[in-house]
């Protein structure tokens, strides 16, 4: 464990820092359907050759194309209805009828479509010149054999992966394990919407938007707690939640007379790792750990909720899941911008085809851009004046 910064931290030591703290992800095995959207922890090998036989791709007459006299047509001697078998071997110059994904009998080869043939009685006539040995079949092992891996390790599992699987008889996968995370909003002064509203109360949002924005990643929190500005009661709501892998604070961690988050959580034996970051939104940042459970206590603004989550808590979920999330890219800027020195400034932003601009209301408190933004825009801490067309950093939010 590393020891903890006493002073405030720049926004590239705080990112270190989290990952340093976050242990060695953790695996589960789940049926398929409940590994959607993880990353494998292990190879997957094929129980099976797919095909498991030699299987006709469409409907037709299966034949052996170098027993065939092509001066004369070919006797017809039964059919195959897909999903049986025949246990008759073809003898030369005849045919049985197969439908797609029938299984090819033995001692033929070959498939000719039925739109290319012509029947006279129970005699096949072939009308393709272009017929060549093989044509029309799915040979056994095709696709993959059986004990081969039929997917690595770290590959994302998709629908089609499911499907895929699912076809060569795997029903279970052992895949890195999603965070348990809980969240503890704090706050005298709110109320939920939907509720009448009373002077001085202002309405509950950033459990709702935390809630949100962590259904991005795949996960459900396991509990959403909001607690009044009592250090009691605050000391009460964490003891309970500091099972979880990740705890989720947000309000009280200035350092105002009800700002009482930090000390609730060295009470409870969280050790802080930091507690401020030189940026903008988001500077009074507390991050610390209590045994297998990393605790980030956020600025009860909204927007400055929101930035932290996106450029913080992601990264550690994905530790736990090994899974990327939201695309990093690069882009020059629509309009010059300025800034004052001395903190990184992350920005609501919205891309162009070729460009980003930095949208308004960029104070903590203020939701409404950030509700259009599809990015945040990173600024960093000792630049004062950008330009128009100078690239900058941008994390992607959606």
């Amino acid at each position: 464990m590393r020891l903890e910064a006493e002073k405030m931290v720049s926004v590239s030591e705080a990112k270190k820092l989290i990952i340093e703290n976050c242990d060695s992800p953790k695996t589960v095995e789940l049926p398929l359907l409940e590994a959607n959207g993880l990353i494998l922890a292990e190879a997957v090998y094929s129980l099976i050759d797919t095909p498991p036989f030699n299987q006709s791709a469409m409907d037709g007459y299966a034949f052996s194309f170098d027993d065939w006299d092509k001066e004369s047509g070919l006797n017809l001697t039964g059919e195959i209805q897909t999903g049986d078998h025949s246990e008759r071997q073809l003898g030369s110059n005849e045919t049985i009828r197969i439908f797609t994904g029938g299984a090819v009998p033995a001692g033929a080869d070959t498939v000719i479509m039925q739109e290319k043939i012509k029947k006279d009685n129970n005699v096949i006539y072939i009308q393709d010149e272009n017929i060549a040995k093989g044509n029309n079949v799915r040979l056994k092992g095709s696709q993959t054999k059986k004990g081969e891996i039929s997917l690595r390790q770290s590959q994302l599992l998709t629908p089609a992966g499911i499907s895929f699987l699912t076809g060569i008889g795997i029903t279970s996968v052992k895949v890195f394990s999603k965070p348990a995370v809980s969240i503890i909003v704090t706050g005298k002064e709110l109320t939920k919407a939907g509720n009448e509203i009373s002077e001085g109360k202002i309405y509950e949002s950033n459990s709702v938007g935390l809630v949100a924005a962590l259904n991005q990643t795949g996960i459900s929190p396991e509990s959403v707690e909001i607690v009044d500005d009592v250090l009691d009661e605050i000391k009460n709501v964490v003891s309970k939640q500091l099972k979880s892998d990740i705890l989720i604070l947000t309000g009280g961690v200035s350092v105002g007379d009800y700002d009482l988050v930090p000390d609730a959580l060295e009470q409870c034996g969280v050790k802080k790792i930091f507690h401020k970051v030189k940026q903008k939104p988001g500077k009074p940042f507390f991050f610390g750990v209590h045994e297998q459970t990393l605790v980030f206590a956020l600025p009860g603004n909204p927007a400055a909720v929101m930035s932290c989550f996106y450029q913080y808590i992601v990264p550690a979920v994905s530790s736990f899941t090994q899974k990327n999330y939201f695309r990093k890219l690069k882009l020059p800027l629509a309009d010059d911008y300025s800034k004052k020195p001395g903190l990184t400034y992350f920005l609501k932003g919205k891309t162009g085809e070729q460009d980003v601009s930095i949208l308004k209301s960029q104070e903590s408190y203020m939701m409404d851009t950030f509700a259009v933004a599809d990015c945040l825009v990173e600024l960093p801490e000792e630049k004062e004046y950008f330009s128009k067309g100078d690239p900058v950093n941008i994390s992607m939010i959606i």
